[in-house]
């Protein structure tokens, strides 16, 4: 099963969960999913009514845990820590792949220096132990580890939960990619259009040659008849002139 099965099947688990629970037992739904090793989307779990419920009550700040986790990094973490629940290894851990998920939107090629800090790692053994047992083996990012420039190369990451900012540029980019993608299309049907009319007009001209050709075929045939009738026809004449010559000559008698 691949990630995107394994995300549809627990955000569907979730949601249900939320949907049936208010207060501490939503609370205890919250730290279940933040801390799931699988689940890296929160935005249909933050839909749900129940959830949206927790603001301003005594349970409010897992509603602003789960918004940190669906749009949020380890550093607005720790710059909100105060406001927030303490979290568990489990939950660090995810919020620091997330944060690599953030990385990787903007830029295929993450220098090390940039990740060691955005994921307070020390060294770059930690640092490559993270990307290559809690990222790529988890499915979320697939890239190359470049020891001599320093760099972790981006090939593929997950997506992440659409942050509302992010709404207005999504919809004029995809309206862009429509409008590239019509004007494509009437590319394409007009170069099949002119493909068609080239065939016609080949099949036309390549008929009128054949047409041209059997004409000249048949002029020649009958050419060749008339020459042949003619030979027959002058043949005997050719006979009674040989015969001619071979009789012998008469004598003129002289006159007297």
């Amino acid at each position: 099963m691949d990630i995107e099965e394994k995300q549809a099947d627990l955000i569907d688990y979730f949601v249900k969960q939320a949907q049936s629970l208010t207060g501490a037992s939503l609370a205890g739904v919250v730290v279940d999913a933040t801390s799931h090793p699988s689940l890296f989307a929160f935005s249909e779990i933050l839909s749900v009514p129940n959830v949206a419920e927790l603001q301003g009550t005594e349970h409010s700040k897992y509603l602003d845990l789960l918004q940190l986790f669906a749009h949020g990094t380890w550093n607005d973490y720790k710059s909100n820590a105060v406001s927030l629940p303490i979290l568990a290894p489990d939950q660090v851990r995810k919020l620091k792949q997330l944060s690599v998920l953030t990385l990787a939107e903007t830029s295929k090629v993450l220098p090390y220096d940039q990740l060691m800090q955005e994921l307070d790692v020390s060294n770059v053994r930690e640092l490559e132990d993270f990307l290559i047992n809690e990222c790529m083996y988890a499915g979320i990012v697939r890239g190359k580890l470049d020891q001599w420039r320093r760099c972790f190369e981006v090939q593929f990451a997950a997506g992440r939960d659409l942050r509302p900012a992010q709404l207005d540029g999504m919809i004029q980019t995809l309206s862009s990619w429509l409008a590239t993608s019509d004007n494509l299309l009437l590319t394409i049907q007009e170069k099949i259009r002119w493909a068609d009319t080239m065939g016609e007009l080949e099949k036309k001209h390549r008929k009128e040659v054949e047409d041209r050709i059997d004409e000249v075929k048949k002029n020649l045939k009958q050419a060749d008849m008339d020459l042949r009738g003619h030979e027959e026809y002058s043949e005997p004449g050719v006979m009674d002139y040989e015969e001619d010559r071979s009789r012998p000559k008469r004598r003129r008698q002289p006159l007297v």
